[in-house]
């Protein structure tokens, strides 16, 4: 009989407790919860901790309520000026109306494909009404902003806020990308050939006028050693006038020594046909060269040439 009154009360506790884990439930603090009765939502929970319900009757679903990310598939978009664009973009969103949220995509699968098609929808219009520069360069941040605000009115009847849309790069198409290349790069080799033509100019313009200048140098050197040498040649006569003034018979006595030493020494190989008493020899015959000639004067008669400066040679020489 005891047997029979432990088990039944046996049976009893488990009971309870199996209906008192079936009312409770635990809602993390990253989540909030909704109760439903009869797939009809009942509470929506937002508080963490120990939660009850109906059991058998109400059941529990969990919603996150964390910043979710949307990662969008590039977007073609045709920018103001007729670009045409790939936006790479995303999106954070976070679930503020659990219920309504629950009534209208159910779970964040459909919710990103909803939020999806938002997004990719105002990119399109949004960057269409802007040029190139303005969404790369100057008005980025304030485009954000209006998609932000444009994807966030929609997102309310699904029961989402959207916190941030930012567009990770917006580039050409390939296409675009290489046949701008090939531009650029006829620009820069169309520049770097005029630069080339242009330094070949200012090369020419400056070697002529270097040339010029060496020329000119040159001319007025050669002008300057000429007067120099006129005016050389000028004091050495002078010199020569001067002293032949001053002793004649020892001014023809060097001049005949500079013309024994021209025309008979340094190794030449010139034959003279002379006579012995020529004039051109007189030295030879009296240390004085004088006498010869004022007891002799008819040697004189067909003799060499004057006794002049440097060694002139006399009227009959021959070279072999």
């Amino acid at each position: 009989m005891k047997n029979g009154l432990f088990g039944i009360i046996g049976i009893l506790v488990a009971a309870v407790a199996a209906l008192g884990y079936l009312a409770t439930y635990v809602v993390d603090p990253t989540r909030q919860a909704l109760v439903l009765q009869f797939g009809a939502v009942k509470d929506a929970v937002r508080d963490p901790g120990l939660h009850f319900k109906t059991p058998l009757v109400q059941n529990v679903i969990f919603i996150d309520k964390r910043i979710l990310d949307l990662n969008l598939p590039p977007v073609e978009a045709i920018a103001a000026d007729k670009k045409r664009l790939l936006v790479d973009a995303f999106a954070r969103y976070r679930i503020t109306n659990p219920v309504l949220f629950y009534q209208t995509v159910n779970n964040v699968n459909e919710a990103n494909q909803r939020l999806s098609t938002f997004l990719q929808a105002s990119l399109r219009a949004e960057l269409g009404r802007a040029t190139f520069e303005q969404i790369v360069r100057d008005n980025r941040a304030n485009l954000m902003e209006k998609i932000r605000a444009d994807v966030s009115s929609s997102a309310d009847a699904i029961g989402i806020d959207v916190i941030d849309v930012k567009i990770r790069r917006a580039d050409l198409p390939q296409a675009n990308s290489e046949a701008i290349f090939r531009r650029m790069q006829t620009e820069r080799q169309r520049e770097a050939t005029e630069i080339r033509a242009q330094g070949e100019e200012q090369a020419r313009r400056t070697r002529a006028r270097a040339d010029r200048t060496a020329t000119v140098i040159r001319a007025d050197a050669q002008r300057d050693g000429e007067i120099i040498r006129g005016d050389g040649d000028a004091e050495r006569n002078r010199i020569f006038a001067e002293a032949f003034s001053k002793d004649p018979e020892f001014f023809a006595f060097y001049r005949s020594m500079r013309a024994y030493e021209d025309g008979l020494g340094n190794g030449s190989d010139t034959s003279l046909v002379l006579s012995p008493n020529s004039k051109f020899f007189r030295f030879f015959n009296n240390p004085t060269g004088e006498q010869i000639y004022r007891n002799r004067p008819e040697d004189n008669d067909g003799g060499g040439p004057p006794i002049a400066g440097g060694a002139s040679g006399p009227a009959l020489a021959g070279g072999q």
